[in-house]
Order: C-alpha cells, then structure tokens, then sequence
C-alpha cells in the first residue's frame, strides 16, 4: 500500500510517481495566459469591434445577422478564455502559496469571480442578442425597430457587465502583483507592472460607471497597462518558467 506524505506548501506526493516541477507549471501557466489573450483578444477586438456600431441599433442588427457564425464563434472563443481563466487562477495558486496562502487563495478567488463566474454569465447577453435576431414566432411582437433596440440594448448590458468583472479581475491582480514581488520565483519588476495592469482594469471599470465622458481615456489606459503588465508575465512563465528552482522535496507537484 502506499503512503503520501504532505510537503511544506501543502501538497501531497505520491513516492511512486514523478512529479511535475514548477518551473513546468509555470510554462503551463503562461501558455495558458496567452490563450487567454489570443481568444479574449479575438472576440473583443476583432469580432465585436467590427460588428458592433456603438449608438447605432440598426447597423449593428444587420451585422450580427450578416455574419451569425462570426459572432458565435466570438461567443465560444470569450467561453474558452475564461475555462482556461480558471485553470490559471488554480495554477498561480500553487506557484504563489509559498509566500502566502491567505493572500493566494484571495487573489485565486478574485480571479474566479472576475471571469469564470461573472464574466460567463454575462455572455448570456450576448447570447440573448443573437436570439432576437432569428425570426422565433414569439417574437413577432415586437417591431423590427424594437428587436434592433433590444440587441445593442443586450450587447450594452454586456459591455458593463464585462466592467463589473473588471473590478474583481483588478483586485486580482494587485494582490497577485504583491505576491509577485515578494515571491524567490520571479524578478519584483513583474509585480510592479502587474499592480500596474490592476490600476488600469479599476479605472476603466470605475470610469465607465462615474464619468462615462472619459471613457476612451480609461479604454487607453487599460490597453496599455494589461498589455505591458500581463503579457510581461505570461511570457516570462513561457520563456523563463521560474527564476530559481527549489529541491525537488519541496516544489513537486502532483
């Protein structure tokens, strides 16, 4: 019969079975991480940039039903953003419990409220948008200038609903900045531009509710600071993995 034995950050190892290192579930991390932005990349500035016209109901109806398997398939590329969103909150779990497991389970749980939870639900809106525009009988109560209406009325409720998962996402990320920095794994320069990333997500959330007039100001900054600050990151668990890699006894993983 075999025996497990628990390590010091809490993982339990089986003697009898190889263990996956850290510096691998760090690359595991960031390939996941850029999936993350390829797909949430393509179905937010590809797919509903080009479809939707902001103020314009009619255009943006004809769009969508121009193009349906475009827009389905921005619906299932945001879907696998946030599945793989959710391994990732776990993953950077492991890897940052070292330094602290309050703080780590925290930033676990922001990250998982931020988009596996609120940001998926909130793709029933845009779900819901797609299904006012395919002629079911029950809707021929509404006039077509209505059905307009209520799909960019869908998609708005989208665009904040996505803002409200932005405030837990930023969250997020200034605690895992902090974990960042303090953590042997990885150079603290990562932690300053990941806290960095998080200013950007809170203001562009924050702004959109309290002065929407500053709102392409706020979309700038968000694109700036998430692009530097989490790509910096994504690709240094690609390339590099881990700074220093600690007895096996320690970092092996199950």
């Amino acid at each position: 019969m075999s025996t497990t034995t628990a390590e010091p950050v809490g993982v339990e190892q089986t003697p009898n079975k190889r263990p996956i290192s850290t510096k691998r579930i760090a690359r595991i991390t960031g390939l996941l991480y850029l999936l993350i932005f390829v797909t949430a990349g393509f179905s937010e500035g590809f797919v509903r940039a080009s479809l939707i016209v902001p103020g314009d109901a009619t255009a943006t109806a004809a769009n969508i039903v121009a193009s349906e398997q475009l827009f389905r398939l921005g619906i299932v590329s945001d879907l696998i953003a946030f599945s793989a969103d959710a391994v990732v909150a776990v993953l950077l779990y492991v890897l940052l419990r070292p330094v602290s497991r309050t703080l780590a389970v925290m930033a676990a749980s922001l990250r998982l409220i931020a988009h596996p939870a609120i940001a998926s639900i909130n793709m029933l809106n845009q779900y819901m948008a797609l299904q006012l525009l395919r002629g079911e009988e029950y809707l021929t109560v509404f006039s077509p200038e209505q059905i307009d209406a209520l799909v960019l009325l869908f998609l708005t409720a989208h665009t904040y609903g996505y803002l409200i998962g932005g405030i837990f996402f930023g969250l997020h990320l200034i605690v895992l900045g902090y974990l960042l920095y303090r953590s042997s794994l990885f150079p603290a320069i990562l932690g300053g531009l990941v806290a960095l990333a998080a200013i950007g997500y809170l203001t562009e959330s924050f702004t959109f509710f309290l002065i929407p007039a500053y709102e392409p100001v706020a979309t700038t900054i968000v694109i700036v600071t998430a692009v530097v600050g989490e790509i910096a990151l994504a690709l240094y668990l690609v390339v590099k993995g881990v700074r220093t890699e600690r007895p096996a006894t320690q970092e092996a993983v199950q």
